[in-house]
């Protein structure tokens, strides 16, 4: 196919370019009636006697939510199960950050909530980018979610009879969310570990701790293994399986100041992609709007306030422009409370996307606070008069404090200043309904696939989907194919695994011969600032064009200019940084090259060329309503494009307005 790109004149930065695949994807997705297609689905799926589970071995990369959750219950089943963390525990999981809650559509409150409008709401938040199977399914079994963890012992929240507690949250207009203070994912997450640590106990389960994949093993169109790196004494091994989860999280941290713990990184799922693996829309990157504002150069990442605090908070800046005093000297009537004035119908409770290009909105406009200008207030006073001092610190005690003690300030006694900050990755490899990959026997997980949320996640929807991914959809789905390997013998000596080794221990050496001056995070942050530049919360196509051409040229730069010390013999986090970096590098174009190549609006991904007089998005439904997934065809090598077109059978897709 002719490769396509936008003419341009010899002085302008050529467009980034990219080749149309002929191939329409297949999402294995059922048919007929909505509501009974998970469990028919489930009904034909070919199933593994139990004799049989104990001589299948699993790889799983990765033990936050998903991935704990899900080697958990393929233990318990009878497989036989390696979880493969960088961490030297589970417990360090990014998933402890998802602080505000759980989505689930037990209407406790009985507020009209049903699993049909937890449905609605996610594609409806999600800009009509998402399967409409896939969101029923996850809406259908958040039901079962809260029951397993409140049998595990979570503490979530209760009232005052008992009764579990739950409240608001952004993208809905009911009280769905399901919490344990203000630290809801570290609690489900030490759920998960208990029942991961049964396993091993039982010894159906061996966690390797401190062990990092550096590539995915491939021989004839199936996943057999991969090879990793003991991130303490260097040493590079191959696995082999009959099947590979990948439960790695997202790549919020290729912009290199993001909410993301600094080691999370997307090594895993782009080693995947190198070896095959389609990539689905990777610029869909969510902007978190309530995370404390940067405050200079030296930072190394950004910390988020939970978006449960836009439940009781109120957001405003000051009416006057350049207006300088403390805010508890502003009275009510200059106060600009943006949000409820410009969506009256959810107010401080629009979704993520719609609110952090808010914030943007009224700080580009000079009505921006604090030393920088770019922040705006989030304020508790008139939930404190309300609701008193014990019930917002029971709801947000340590929230509260964690603020305190970053910035120095009590947002019981000033409102809390907050921006938006890279927060989620929509984006991820594709995965068909069984949340198997293109490569028969690579299975992706919660964030690492992109599978659930479109172009915008709802908040308290991370939890849900990476629980209800690792204990009620994966055990199920993997058997399916499992069940056609029972007569496949295991081996790492093969060429596949020989070459892959090779690889990965020459990709090792180039990094450690660069002998550079410059620092691996010198040119993070360089890629950091291009993406929140060119591709964060607003994107051109002339500032797409700049951006790829810078990272571009970064990239070749880096293999050159790149300063490795130490060896592979041992702990060296400076390569473990580098080789991740390099990969970020690579991630970077194929996100530019999406962003440029979806002339439109939805969601997180706002084209400044398409939308609304008043700044909203402007979705082209005729042309864009697909999933984009990337084909790697080489470095020097345009990606292929190939297309998943989305139907809507039981929603229509209309202009998304929350006012």
């Amino acid at each position: 196919m002719a490769e396509i790109a936008t003419p341009v004149a010899p002085s302008v930065v050529p467009a980034p370019s990219w080749r149309e695949g002929e191939l329409i994807l297949q999402n294995a997705c059922p048919t007929g009636d909505l509501e009974k297609r998970w469990t028919r689905h489930k009904d034909n799926l070919r199933l593994v006697a139990p004799h049989n589970k104990r001589k299948l071995e699993i790889i799983v990369v990765g033990a936050g939510l998903a991935g704990a959750s899900a080697a958990a219950t393929l233990g318990e089943l009878g497989y036989r199960v390696k979880v493969f963390v960088y961490h030297n525990s589970p417990r360090r999981a990014h998933s402890i950050a998802a602080q505000g809650g759980i989505n689930a559509a037990k209407n406790y409150r009985n507020d009209g909530d049903s699993i049909w409008r937890l449905f609605y709401d996610t594609i409806k938040g999600g800009d009509f980018r998402a399967r409409e199977s896939n969101v029923y399914r996850l809406a259908e079994v958040s039901v079962k979610i809260i029951d397993h963890c409140v049998a595990q012992g979570i503490p979530f929240a209760r009232e005052y009879g008992g009764y579990l507690d739950t409240r608001s949250f952004g993208g809905a207009q009911l009280m769905r969310t399901f919490y344990a203070r203000g630290q809801t994912g570290q609690q489900l997450l030490l759920g998960a570990y208990a029942a991961l640590q049964r396993q091993v106990e039982l010894g159906n389960v061996q966690v390797f701790y401190n062990h990092e994949l550096l590539d995915v093993v491939v021989e004839e169109g199936k996943a057999k293994g991969v090879i990793v790196r003991n991130l303490i004494t260097g040493q590079i091994s191959r696995v082999a399986a009959h099947a590979v989860v990948l439960a790695t999280g997202g790549y919020g941290n290729a912009y290199y100041l993001s909410t993301n713990a600094k080691m999370s990184n997307a090594t895993a799922i782009w080693r995947a992609h190198r070896r095959g693996a389609y990539f689905g829309n990777p610029s869909f990157v969510q902007i978190h709007p309530t995370c404390i504002p940067q405050s200079g150069d030296y930072q190394s990442k950004l910390t988020l306030m939970s978006e449960s605090l836009r439940n009781d908070g109120r957001v405003w800046v000051p009416r006057k422009k350049g207006d300088t005093r403390p805010p508890h000297e502003t009275p009510d009537s200059e106060r600009w409370y943006y949000l409820e004035e410009w969506y009256p119908a959810f107010g401080n409770l629009v979704p993520r996307d719609i609110a952090s290009r808010a914030a943007k909105r009224v700080c580009d406009m000079g009505y921006g606070v604090g030393p920088t200008g770019r922040a705006v207030y989030l304020d508790f006073s008139d939930a404190i008069r309300r609701f008193g001092r014990e019930v917002i610190y029971q709801r947000y005690g340590n929230l509260f404090e964690m603020y305190e003690e970053i910035t120095g300030e009590s947002p019981w006694e000033t409102p809390m200043r907050i921006y938006p900050a890279v927060h989620y990755t929509m984006g991820g490899l594709w995965v068909d309904y069984n949340l198997m990959t293109n490569i028969e026997g690579l299975y992706a997980i919660g964030e690492a696939n992109f599978s659930d949320h479109g172009a915008n996640r709802l908040g308290a929807s991370a939890l849900m989907q990476g629980l209800a991914d690792g204990y009620f959809i994966l055990p199920y789905t993997i058997g399916h194919y499992l069940a056609t390997q029972l007569t496949q013998k295991l081996s790492t000596d093969t060429a596949a695994f020989a070459d892959a080794e090779k690889e990965t221990r020459q990709r090792i050496g180039n990094l450690l011969n660069t002998k550079g001056t410059r620092t691996v995070d010198e040119f993070h942050r360089e890629l950091g600032k291009i993406l929140w530049d060119q591709c964060g919360l607003a994107r051109n196509a002339e500032g797409l064009r700049t951006a790829m051409s810078q990272i571009r040229e970064l990239r070749e730069r880096y293999w050159k200019e790149v300063k490795v010390v130490g060896t592979n013999e041992g702990f060296n986090q400076t390569l473990e940084k580098a080789l991740r970096v390099a990969d970020f590098l690579e991630l970077g174009e194929l996100m530019i090259i999406d962003a440029y190549h979806r002339e439109e609006s939805c969601g997180c991904h706002l084209r400044e060329e398409y939308q609304t007089e008043e700044g909203e998005a402007l979705r082209n439904d005729k042309d864009y309503a697909y999933v984009a997934a990337w084909q790697w065809q080489g470095e020097k090598e345009p990606p292929v494009l190939h297309k998943e077109p989305l139907t809507f059978e039981f929603v229509k897709p209309t202009v998304r307005s929350y006012k």
